[in-house]
């Protein structure tokens, strides 16, 4: 209600002032808090601010911060405080910050950390800096780190976890329960729904359901509770495989074994399919020409321009091999000099129709959804999207040069060396990824440079010689 004692001239000055307020809560800006809260070295306040933010808030406000105060705020906060801004971040940012740290500081946050988080982060650490650290760790939370190192990232190995239950066949329900009521602190950050049953020389023999077990008679031996011979996976196991693995069977976990059969760990469903993603990140990022990895913009300029120049640099030496056959026709493109309007178009659209081919390819390889021998239903796939597609751009293109030049050779020389050269380029961009991939090289960073370039010189090729024949009715 407006305050009748007020003239009614100053009644918006409340609301103005109101939005005014508002204005100066919404400038305000995590890492600027974050910065004064470190300065006072309020560790208190500090935590329960961190707790109020989001992960993409963190994130952000983590890349904004300089070296010295990110360094200062993580040794201020708890080990666990920090483990759980660590998991907040990307595994570039969490290792940005630990290279930071002295080896004993980051080495109390590890601690607080899953083992398969300390090993990925480790393994992107450089030898020197990631031993450091592994000497101040506990000697069992380094030998865990180390054994999950060992394992290439994308296979069972690398992702599973190391954290889980497992309990002998000869103990009971009685001695299960009780196992679990002496370490309910440390079970209690264990993502548990299955124990594990394993014989004296830990091979794994049995799956135990929790419900099960808690609905047991009493000093039930766990044996005959279990559900045997249960399903597992290799510890070699490929992404591509596990993929395949959980499409086949809507497991929210899957123990893995060793090569001799014992239970090393488990692996989560949502874990495989979070490796999916990142690699279909990183196949991204590589098509687009950033070599290395994430990039972030809060990494050091030097390691950014070495990035971008590794793919930039050779790309020159690959466009001048396609600008090559231009001057092999010089003559006929002074003749009809119009047609050095339509050669980048040409090159352009049949360059875009091939990548749009690449990116299903790669994408496809990379959810495991084909294989680099499934040549033959690529090539019909593209191929007749190529022929339809290479048609009608040809068709438009060829007409809209016949009318601006009144000219209908000159409309049958572009529409016909777009159309050619877009059905190939849509066939190489399905088949060249495939190819590479049998090849063992990386389709995200050879599959560009290779259809960019055959395509420039066979679309440059097609029209110039299209034009030399029917050069005497063009001029």
């Amino acid at each position: 209600m407006p305050d009748p004692d007020l003239p009614p001239d100053k009644e918006p000055d409340v609301a103005v002032a109101s939005e005014a307020a508002d204005d100066r809560v919404a400038e305000i800006r995590p890492w600027e808090t974050l910065t004064a809260l470190t300065k006072a070295r309020n560790s208190g306040d500090l935590e329960d601010y961190l707790e109020t933010l989001s992960p993409g808030e963190t994130a952000r406000a983590m890349a904004r911060l300089d070296e010295s105060t990110r360094t200062e705020m993580l040794t201020l906060i708890d080990p666990a405080d920090a483990a759980d801004l660590l998991d907040d971040l990307s595994i570039e940012q969490a290792v940005d910050l630990i290279e930071e740290m002295e080896p004993a500081e980051a080495a109390g946050i590890f601690g607080e950390l899953p083992a398969d988080e300390q090993a990925d982060i480790l393994g992107d650490l450089s030898s020197r800096d990631a031993e450091a650290i592994l000497d101040k760790m506990s000697v069992e939370d380094a030998t865990k780190a180390r054994a999950l190192m060992e394992h290439d990232d994308d296979s069972a190995g690398g992702l599973m976890i190391a954290e889980f239950l497992s309990f002998r066949q000869d103990l009971t329900s009685d001695d299960v329960l009780a196992d679990l009521r002496g370490n309910r602190d440390e079970y209690s950050d264990y993502e548990v729904q299955y124990a594990y049953v394993t014989d004296d020389d830990e091979r794994l023999v049995g799956v135990l359901r929790l419900r099960d077990l808690m609905l047991s008679a009493r000093n039930l031996p766990i044996r005959k509770m279990m559900i045997p011979e249960p399903m597992s996976v290799p510890v070699d196991y490929g992404l591509d495989d596990m993929v395949g693995f959980f499409e086949d069977h809507e497991f929210l976990g899957v123990p893995v074994i060793d090569g001799e059969q014992r239970l090393v760990g488990v692996l989560r469903q949502s874990v495989v399919r979070e490796a999916v993603e990142r690699r279909a990140k990183n196949t991204f990022l590589k098509v687009s020409g950033i070599i290395g990895g994430e990039e972030l913009r809060s990494l050091p300029l030097r390691v950014r321009c070495l990035r971008r120049l590794s793919w930039l640099c050779p790309n020159i030496v690959l466009n001048i091999i396609a600008a090559s056959v231009i001057s092999m026709y010089q003559e006929t493109l002074q003749a009809v000099i119009v047609l050095a309007v339509f050669l980048p178009i040409i090159s352009d659209m049949s360059g875009c129709s091939g990548n749009q081919a690449v990116a299903v390819s790669i994408r496809e390889l990379a959810m495991g959804l084909i294989r680099p021998n499934e040549v033959w239903r690529v090539f019909m796939k593209e191929g007749a999207l190529g022929v339809i597609n290479g048609i009608a751009l040809g068709l438009l293109l060829g007409t809209v040069a016949a009318v601006w030049q009144g000219n209908l050779y000159l409309g049958l020389v572009v529409g016909s060396a777009l159309a050619l050269n877009t059905m190939l380029s849509v066939l190489l961009g399905g088949l060249v990824p495939l190819v590479l991939k049998g090849f063992k090289i990386d389709p995200a960073l050879a599959s560009g440079p290779i259809l960019t370039t055959v395509t420039d010189m066979c679309g440059f090729f097609l029209v110039l010689s299209f034009a030399s024949m029917t050069l005497d009715k063009l001029s």
